[in-house]
């Protein structure tokens, strides 16, 4: 098994399922909460060379989602990706502006480690999705 493919079978067992606790649908690396006042979005975003990822956090207005250029997306199938980059945030173990910053499974952290690290990152979305 791929340390990619480990990697988000220990995300499907150890967030998933509190993200559904939080309320949260969809299926790995997109999740949203859809609500009466807005869209809470998390997206896994993966390193594009493999190892490692972050957690893209967006909001969206209720319902579907009109782009500028006309494009309808559907509230269920909304992502963080949908919304422009300024209004998303980026949740990260470390601050930093290169992949070596990400929760990273490449550097030799057991995978189950940096699956619970995201665990102890989800208040912290909590609170930025609240308004904190």
């Amino acid at each position: 098994m791929t340390s990619g493919k480990a990697m988000r079978q220990a995300l499907q067992h150890h967030v998933v399922p509190l993200l559904r606790q939080r309320g949260f649908t969809g299926t790995l690396p997109h999740f949203r909460r859809i609500g009466p006042e807005k869209t809470d979005l998390l997206t896994f975003q993966f390193d594009r060379y493999g190892g490692g990822f972050v957690l893209a956090l967006a909001e969206a207005p209720p319902g579907d989602l009109v782009k500028s250029w006309g494009k309808v997306i559907p509230a269920k199938r909304l992502c963080a990706f949908d919304i422009n980059p300024p209004a998303r945030k980026r949740l990260q173990p470390v601050p930093g502006l290169t992949t070596d910053a990400w929760f990273r499974f490449d550097d030799g952290t057991p995978i189950d480690a940096v699956a619970e690290a995201v665990v102890g990152q989800l208040a912290l979305a909590e609170a930025w999705f609240a308004g904190n």
